[in-house]
């Protein structure tokens, strides 16, 4: 066979369709009972495949520049017009996020139709041992028997979800052909915390508002966040999530578009207690709780211009330092894996190991939250696909 697809995610089927389309022998090798296990879950069950606006600037990766030539030679279009194609209904429901209207089912069934098309043999349920390097071929040692091949594909993603199956295997074979890996942590993730500030987020569990967060020197998110019995959740805190070092804090604005000082002077003369007047912007329970902690109960009026300095500003600046995340269990994405400087941004291969690729999740470039890990996967198995 030409080549061997280890792994049969979003970023295996795309490589393996796109090179079995150029008539190239494929076989799929696949640790679990089926395909695409991480596709049916993504989305709530519906898929976000892509987002209309990825770029590389939606990425977080420790060499920014090598998700350029992927992302740009394979385009959330690209991927919408394989969708269309095959009768796939979707929507985009905010910021650029596609999904499908019925079922991710219906992603995973394209793919597979797609690499039938492409002649692509798959094997479900297979163990994958030990890997070897003859001068002509890959041997792959697995539970169905050897394999061997000229052109192999490590597509096995990272540490994250390990209920459905995550290892760290496509670590183990990179520093076993001498590439370096990078730290991986947990992104896109929930945050923990400890001690008051816990009780704190107990206390609001379920209650979510619009905010404005910024992790270290990460970009800022406006998003919701939610807070859950264990910490800070929501589109926003995942976000912060992957740019997020322990012991730092987050920098977390309740008025995302600003002006919290000036609308409190606005409101000064209201008579209204902090609380109250909170809760024309914020849930009640979230605004009792936030000027429970700051302001004492008397109208806002007798305040002085300090203390409405204060306020505002803490209102747009409230400092919460995280405990944690809660790891590889939740996180929806590996931050870190397979240093991208010892592969070929164009076709994936690593530079001092001829015929041997790594794609996805595996290598470090991470994507943002809504659709970007998808593309990456798209983008990445595509390029990959094209050079094997």
């Amino acid at each position: 066979m030409d080549v061997i697809v280890i792994g049969a995610g979003a970023a295996g089927l795309m490589c393996a369709l796109t090179a079995g389309q150029r008539g190239r022998s494929v076989v799929v090798l696949e640790r679990a009972g089926r395909i695409g296990n991480k596709i049916l879950i993504s989305g709530g069950g519906r898929c976000n495949f892509t987002n209309r606006h990825a770029g590389p600037e939606n990425y977080l990766s420790s060499n920014p520049e090598f998700c350029k030539s992927a992302l740009a030679r394979y385009l959330p279009a690209d991927f919408l017009a394989l969708v269309e194609q095959h009768g796939i209904a979707w929507h985009e429901k905010k910021l650029g996020q596609l999904f499908c209207d019925h079922s991710s089912r219906e992603i995973v069934e394209m793919l597979r139709r797609e690499a039938d098309a492409g002649g692509v043999r798959f094997h479900t349920s297979t163990e994958v041992g030990a890997i070897r390097q003859t001068a002509t071929a890959f041997v792959v040692e697995t539970s169905r028997g050897a394999f061997a091949t000229p052109r192999l594909v490590i597509a096995t993603g990272g540490l994250s979800l390990p209920k459905l199956g995550a290892t760290d295997f496509a670590y183990r074979i990179a520093r076993q052909f001498g590439l370096n890996v990078l730290p991986a942590r947990a992104g896109l993730v929930p945050f923990t915390f400890s001690g008051p500030r816990l009780e704190f987020c107990r206390e609001l569990s379920g209650i979510s508002t619009a905010c404005r967060v910024v992790s270290e020197d990460g970009p800022a998110f406006a998003e919701q966040l939610l807070f859950t019995h264990r910490g800070l959740s929501g589109p926003a805190m995942l976000q912060a999530s992957s740019y997020w070092r322990p012991g730092t804090a987050l920098r977390i604005s309740l008025f995302p578009d600003g002006g919290a000082r000036a609308w409190l002077e606005e409101n000064r003369g209201s008579g209204a207690q902090l609380h109250t007047l909170l809760a024309r912007r914020l849930p009640q329970r979230l605004a009792d709780a936030w000027a429970r902690e700051r302001a004492p109960l008397r109208p806002l009026r007798s305040y002085p211009t300090a203390e409405l300095d204060a306020l505002g500003q803490a209102l747009e600046n409230w400092l919460l330092q995280p405990a944690g995340t809660e790891g590889y269990a939740t996180a929806e994405v590996t931050v870190g894996g397979i240093d991208t400087r010892q592969l070929h941004s164009k076709t994936m291969e690593a530079r001092a190991v001829p015929g041997l690729h790594f794609i996805g999740e595996a290598v470090d470039v991470t994507g943002w939250l809504g659709g970007y890990n998808f593309q990456w996967a798209w983008a990445s198995g595509h390029a990959c696909g094209l050079a094997v």
